[in-house]
């Protein structure tokens, strides 16, 4: 089944136990297909919190027949440079320093490393260097926090 639909019956689960899927990837890697799902939760994801929504993803997914292929199912934590997709998390993360790739270069330049301060309307707000630039949501390719030490 498409990626869509593995996502949605994930979404559903990770929300009835008070969880956050982060990201979701399903791809071909070398010749076996891997489902990642990345977890976050209040107080963070422990080793024991990945083993149980792998069972419980594991056994969902094969019950509603999801994937018509052999895969492997890896669940973790989104680790310090987590991926930054949803409106909501672009708002939580605001102050942050993030790496911002996208989709087609602006100006020439597809890499970002920027602070983020919001969003709005559909667009993605960020401090370069003392100037406000805007990004809109669907040119980025993918965002990510900065590991700050």
């Amino acid at each position: 089944m498409q990626k869509t639909v593995i996502e949605t019956l994930v979404q559903k689960l990770v929300d009835q136990e008070s969880a956050e899927l982060v990201d979701l990837r399903y791809a071909k890697e070398g010749s076996k297909w891997i489902l990642r799902v990345y977890l976050d939760k209040p107080g963070g994801v422990t080793l024991d919190d990945c083993a149980y929504f792998s069972d419980r993803i594991g056994s969902l997914l094969d019950s509603e027949s999801a994937v018509d292929k052999s895969y492997i199912l890896e669940v973790s934590s989104p680790g310090l440079d987590r991926v930054v997709k949803t409106e909501k998390d672009f708002k939580r993360f605001a102050g942050r320093q993030v790496k911002l790739r996208l989709k087609v270069p602006d100006n020439g330049q597809r890499n970002f490393h920027v602070k983020l301060t919001g969003f709005e309307s559909g667009n993605v707000i960020v401090d370069d260097g003392g100037q406000r630039r805007e990004f809109p949501l669907a040119l980025i390719d993918e965002t990510r926090l900065e590991v700050e030490i």
